[in-house]
């Protein structure tokens, strides 16, 4: 099977949940995919490779249409792009190109996989992904990784992590989150912030399981309520309340959901400038970052982090990385507010 076949198929792009998107990355509307495809051919064959002309095309088609070429491509060369791109690209350049040849979805199933095969599991990653994702991101990414690899994504990570932590995972992954709805219950908001009350601050030890409960199977615009009610209980707000209630990768994980909850592109403002704050750059987190929400909301991303953290996203890349890496990045946030 064709890497081709493999990561573009049949599968496509679903933006889940209803949720707006605020893409930087928007549908080429002069689009010619054989003509794409013959720049391609045309900047591998060159000698050294001709990078620029692959991030230019690659970087400013979607997925559909980087998929439209992928094909027109294999026509026309009689080999598929992926691995053509794969034998030209060396990393970090390679990773972001390789990363857009696939869904958003596939892309999130990749990095899920990649994060708990091995000895040794990427908590870090598997939070971020499982933790900031939609419940019909989540189901889409279950249906995608059973595809790709063969496996259940439940059992996968309940292979790999363990305790409250591991249940928290488990419990996001079985998608059982209410849909948002028209009415507001009022009774309810008050009943699930005493509750979360009850069951952390007000008592000595944490009851990890009713926190799991409320936060895993409520509306995001029912929990936002939640946490504002919660306030009139506790003399501390959610965020404060984790961290003094638990620890570790389990502390890591509430944090996230609540962050996202509040202000899931301030979340992904707030990783990046976290992942370039120091000289040289956290290329992982960055890279898939950029990547996996440049056809979702990377533009409300780029617009939380110049407002919280003074100079635009452009910029801060443009600082901390370099060559054709850089160019890519830059490409991909498409602006410099």
């Amino acid at each position: 099977m064709s890497l081709v076949s493999e990561f573009l198929g049949q599968l496509t792009l679903t933006l889940g949940g209803g949720e707006p998107s605020y893409p930087t990355v928007v549908p080429e509307p002069n689009f010619d995919p054989d003509k794409d495809a013959a720049r391609i051919e045309t900047a591998i064959k060159t000698k050294g490779v001709d990078e620029h002309t692959i991030i230019d095309v690659l970087t400013k088609r979607t997925y559909n249409q980087r998929r439209e070429i992928a094909f027109a491509y294999e026509r026309r060369a009689k080999k598929d792009m992926i691995s053509a791109l794969k034998a030209a690209l060396s990393c970090p350049l390679e990773t972001v190109i390789l990363g857009l040849m696939k869904s958003t979805s596939q892309y999130d199933a990749s990095e899920i996989k990649s994060s708990i095969k091995g000895l040794g599991t990427d908590e870090e990653s598997l939070i971020e992904i499982l933790c900031s994702r939609s419940n019909a991101e989540l189901q889409d990414i279950k249906r995608v990784y059973k595809e790709l690899f063969k496996k259940d994504l439940e059992k996968d990570v309940a292979g790999d992590t363990s305790g409250d932590f591991g249940k928290l995972l488990l419990a996001l992954v079985s998608t059982t989150r209410d849909e948002p709805s028209s009415v507001v219950d009022n009774q309810k908001i008050d009943d699930d912030a005493r509750a979360l009350y009850d069951a952390g601050v007000k008592r000595k030890g944490t009851d990890v399981k009713a926190w799991i409960a409320i936060m895993s199977q409520r509306s995001v615009p029912h929990l936002q309520r939640v946490f504002e009610r919660y306030k009139s209980y506790s003399p501390y707000d959610m965020q404060e309340s984790i961290r003094k209630e638990v620890k570790g990768d389990l502390e890591m994980s509430f944090l996230t959901l609540v962050q996202c909850f509040e202000n899931k592109q301030l979340y992904f403002a707030n990783r990046l400038q976290d992942a370039m704050k120091t000289k040289g750059a956290k290329e992982k987190v960055l890279t898939r970052i950029m990547v996996s929400r440049c056809e979702v909301d990377l533009k409300k991303i780029r617009q939380e982090y110049k407002a919280h953290h003074g100079k635009s996203l452009h910029q801060t890349i443009a600082e901390h990385t370099k060559g054709d890496y850089q160019r890519a990045l830059l490409s991909l946030c498409a602006g410099d507010d």
